[in-house]
């Protein structure tokens, strides 16, 4: 199974924190920062998934999922906008979006949205590596994150709100009304969905076969590695719950 070192885990959280110094304006930054900050040692462990078969079902696989996400948007959106696609977003509301559209599986603002899986059973016959954590209220994960961003007084344009909303596409079928219309006054006045939802699945069909092979890809999204004093001993404090993470 593909697992990320601390220094990757590390590496990906601070590229997270420098797209969203480079990328959301003043007027949200810093509550979306106090969010972050609160939710940070819980965000950076956490998996994408639940099952090794699924994508990113490992400690740190949330992040890096979000960094593939981000980088495939943009990239999508390029190749659209370059074939005549109307583009009537910003590249903000893009990464925004992208950055959220998985928000509520952090859980909520005091529990985990994934816990271990206890049972060897399932650990061993169905590769689920973690479970859904039964103490937190249920929500439809794009719910949960919505809510959590209004929790912290971050504002939320329509086509964010959609956005998010939407990646799953046709998977989620709360999602039906919104995609299956057949009145044209009610299809999407935006490319935006369409183009996460692509992301999304670049993402977990890479991330999958990233596992299936069981080594890495070549990384997507540029890193930097640690190079201060103080960002080296976080480095070496997260190598230590690191350790203890998978000695448990």
């Amino acid at each position: 199974m593909k697992k990320l070192t601390a220094e990757e885990i590390q590496n990906n959280w601070n590229t997270l924190m420098d797209i969203i110094k480079a990328h959301i304006g003043d007027d949200r930054r810093d509550n979306l920062l106090n969010m972050y900050d609160d939710f940070q040692d819980r965000m950076m462990f956490a998996p994408a998934s639940a099952k090794a078969d699924f994508h990113n079902a490992m400690p740190g696989g949330y992040v890096e999922h979000i960094l593939h996400i981000i980088s495939f948007s943009l990239e999508i959106k390029q190749l659209w906008e370059k074939n005549g696609a109307m583009i009537n977003f910003t590249d903000e509301e893009l990464v925004f979006a992208a950055m959220h559209h998985d928000l509520g599986k952090v859980g909520d603002l005091e529990h985990d949205y994934y816990v271990p899986q206890d049972s060897e059973w399932h650990r061993k016959n169905q590769g689920a590596i973690y479970k859904h954590n039964p103490s937190l209220q249920y929500m439809k994960v794009p719910d949960r994150g919505l809510w959590l961003l209004q929790h912290y007084g971050v504002k939320v344009t329509d086509k964010e709100y959609i956005g998010i909303k939407l990646t799953d596409g046709l998977y989620d079928d709360a999602n039906t009304a919104y995609l299956k219309s057949y009145n044209p006054d009610f299809n999407l006045r935006s490319n935006m969905a369409y183009i996460l939802h692509q992301a999304d699945m670049m993402a977990t069909h890479i991330e999958y076969d990233e596992w299936k092979r069981g080594g890495n890809i070549e990384e997507t999204v540029n890193t930097k590695v640690p190079k201060t004093k103080d960002e080296q001993k976080k480095v070496e404090n997260l190598k230590k719950q690191f350790d203890e993470l998978f000695a448990n």
